[in-house]
């Protein structure tokens, strides 16, 4: 069993309401990907019930999320598309990894801090603990590479961190089970393009965000053409004219955000976009920049409802997904339990 494959796996949560910052910050990434990589994309629905899920609401999630990748040009044939509670390993692993990593190194997971709040104590295990499923995704495949946004980078140090210690901890085994010195790769951050974090529509300082109360605050996957076009016109901007170079955007979170959306979304860089709309007025620039989103998200809409329409399809993927990534998980788990010392 070599690690010398470059593989790629990320996952998005199953918890509906995709909208722009996914698409920029991860999907339109892994459509790259697929060319140079031997991809694996997760719907984490195991990750969703961390917090509290409706049953139903979770299964159309999880089928949106599917589609949503089918839409934005995912091929499900080239790379792996799967739902993770239909590969069993994943939890398996984590239990593993479980009684590697240490409790300081949860504790100091800033995520787990803002979303459980003040009330930490009445905050469930499972999110707390998910960093560690986190890397038992990646390490089930021996992913060598992983997309992340900046606010995903210190569960992937997390991951890093718990296979170098599994590999240590189990150094004579490994060994002795002829996987030479390492068993895990640490799997590096793929981190790429100018959008990479999508802030709020509302609020430039601010992460673009399903859960936030005012729909203004992002451009869904769903939303029609003219809705797109009524939330780019009302996005919050300050008073000045765009700058004509990236240093004026500085303490400008707003432009800096609708200028960086632009620009992931027809291919360019900021420098361009400003070299164009230098000191002109937001008006004008948020109609060129409506142009360019109903041109890039509509069709996705478009073939997001259509596919979506099909759950018997859906579900196929899915399903299919599932049984290819379980012939790598099994694998690989077996190899675990060699290397722990379990029976089988």
């Amino acid at each position: 069993m070599t690690t010398s494959l470059q593989r790629v796996f990320s996952g998005v949560q199953s918890t509906g309401n995709l909208h722009l910052g996914n698409y920029l910050g991860a999907i339109v990434k892994f459509v790259e990907l697929q060319k140079s990589f031997e991809c694996l994309y997760c719907v984490v629905d195991l990750h969703a019930i961390t917090v509290p899920q409706n049953p139903t609401e979770l299964r159309n999630n999880t089928r949106e999320i599917a589609a949503a990748f089918l839409a934005c040009g995912i091929d499900p044939k080239k790379n792996i598309v799967f739902n993770q509670s239909q590969v069993p390993e994943h939890a398996e692993l984590a239990w593993v990894l479980n009684c590697v990593a240490r409790i300081g190194w949860l504790n100091r997971m800033t995520q787990f801090k803002d979303k459980a709040g003040k009330d930490r104590e009445n905050a469930s295990v499972g999110l707390l603990d998910y960093p560690v499923l986190m890397a038992a995704d990646i390490l089930i495949y021996r992913a060598t590479h992983v997309p992340v946004g900046d606010d995903q980078k210190q569960h992937l140090e997390l991951a890093r961190d718990i296979a170098q210690k599994f590999n240590n901890d189990f150094s004579e085994s490994i060994s002795r089970n002829s996987f030479g010195e390492a068993f895990f790769p640490l799997p590096e951050p793929l981190i790429s393009g100018p959008a990479t974090r999508v802030m709020s529509l509302r609020d430039g300082t601010k992460k673009m965000s399903k859960s936030d109360i005012s729909d203004y605050s992002r451009i869904n996957l769903a939303d029609d053409a003219d809705q797109i076009a009524q939330k780019v016109r009302k996005a919050k901007t300050d008073p000045e004219p765009l700058p004509s170079e990236e240093k004026g955007l500085e303490g400008r979170p707003e432009a800096d955000n609708l200028v960086g959306i632009f620009a992931a979304l027809s291919g360019r860089t900021k420098a361009d976009i400003l070299s164009e709309f230098g000191g002109t007025n937001f008006s004008n620039f948020k109609n060129a920049l409506v142009d360019v989103a109903v041109a890039k998200l509509a069709p996705i809409t478009a073939r997001m409802r259509e596919i979506r329409a099909d759950e018997t399809y859906v579900d196929t993927i899915l399903r299919d997904g599932s049984e290819r990534a379980r012939s790598i998980a099994r694998e690989n788990m077996n190899a675990v339990k060699d290397i722990v010392g379990f029976l089988r």
